[in-house]
């Protein structure tokens, strides 16, 4: 079998543009990937459009290793976020495409399952009016969804320093959400690199009343031994990885102790083996795996067959129920949070267990999103 070719389709709402890639063979199987840019979806599909060229046409599918490793090394250039993201919506069509042809799912192809069921958080959900009131009643509709845990950031456009209004009206937001949500559901607060270690450390301690169950990149994610120095003042684990783009750059980190959990991004790290092995890493470190998931149902398909062979793996974020829950039907077969359980099911349909519908795709072309954590009312995902 042989890789004919790859077709791009782009999915777009005004904050996030969503592109998938078929992966075509000439024995007619067709493999789907997905991966979610930050204002740098142009310039994948251009990074793909010379990738088919001079890597991925003719190859082997099932070769996932080599592809990658050609893909990865075979431009010379350090691969960084681009490239990366190219590589993992390739990788993961090729999974689709050997789960497919050998009639298992592609956690099968991974080891087996280690579990039947992942459990999930909300996000997305907080694009409402900006006070106690309005974020207690947010909140109470994820927990009636049956969600188990969700996550927040409470910060407005706080960046370095967070005065004492500002702080007082994000503990309140904080506090209005655990009441409504009760003493067992997950509460994840997000910070979105956007503190010095001194402020992270301080907004830390006055939210520890409410439990949050992990501080997600309380500082920006290049310097770590400032997220060392949150980590040795808080008593709260601490979540990071959603911008760190190659395996091997987790290994300073692993190093350091300063992470309870790594997000990595599945549609950003190279894709599911690559993040496989990684999690293994982490596994070595005692350290649990949460990808970061901002994508839409096939980026989510792809996580949880990682999460289905990973004995660290924690929970999956999901954002499809709360922020524009539409594009869900682009891609048959999508995973669903069983309202039971607050978990996803797991597919033991073959591959990804997923199919993109190019025609509904077609009605959400590409847009100019722009998504801007430090605007003002950036929560409400609804870009001027």
């Amino acid at each position: 079998m042989r890789i004919t070719g790859i077709t791009t389709h782009v999915v777009g709402t005004p904050w996030r543009n969503l592109t998938y890639v078929l992966v075509h063979t000439d024995e007619g199987l067709t493999g789907v990937g997905e991966t979610r840019m930050l204002g740098h979806t142009d310039a994948l599909v251009g990074y793909l459009r010379e990738a088919e060229v001079n890597h991925i046409a003719g190859s082997d599918p099932f070769a996932v290793e080599d592809l990658v490793r050609r893909m990865k090394y075979g431009d010379f250039g350090r691969a960084g976020e681009i490239v990366m993201s190219g590589i993992a919506v390739v990788e993961t069509a090729c999974w689709d495409i050997k789960g497919k042809a050998l009639g298992v799912p592609v956690w099968q192809l991974l080891g087996g399952r280690v579990t039947d069921r992942v459990k999930a958080y909300a996000n997305g959900w907080y694009t409402t009016e900006r006070t106690p009131e309005a974020y207690h009643a947010a909140a109470r509709g994820v927990v009636a969804r049956g969600y188990r845990a969700l996550k927040i950031d409470p910060f407005g456009n706080g960046h370095y320093e967070l005065d004492a209004e500002r702080s007082r009206e994000a503990v309140a937001l904080i506090e209005a959400v655990r009441d409504a949500i009760g003493p067992d559901t997950e509460l994840m607060v997000e910070m979105h690199g956007r503190f010095s270690p001194a402020t992270a450390v301080r907004l830390a301690r006055e939210l520890a009343p409410f439990r949050p169950a992990w501080l997600e990149e309380p500082v920006p994610p290049e310097n770590l031994k400032a997220l060392r120095k949150v980590a040795d003042k808080v008593d709260l684990p601490i979540a990071t990885g959603e911008r760190v783009h190659d395996r091997i750059e987790f290994r300073e980190l692993f190093e350091s102790q300063a992470a309870d959990i790594i997000q990595p991004d599945v549609g950003h790290i190279g894709g599911i083996l690559e993040a496989r092995k990684l999690a293994a890493t982490a596994e070595t470190h005692y350290v649990l795996v949460a990808p970061h998931n901002v994508g839409g149902s096939v980026l989510t398909a792809a996580s949880l067959q990682l999460a289905a062979c990973t004995p660290n793996f924690k929970i999956l974020e999901h954002f499809n129920d709360f922020a524009d829950a539409e594009i869900k039907k682009v891609v048959r077969g999508a995973p669903e949070v069983d309202p039971e359980t607050g978990c996803f099911a797991l597919s033991h349909e073959p591959g990804l267990g997923v199919e993109l519908d190019v025609d509904a795709a077609a009605e959400f072309p590409q847009q100019r999103a722009r998504f801007d954590l430090w605007a003002e009312g950036w929560e409400r995902r609804q870009p001027r």
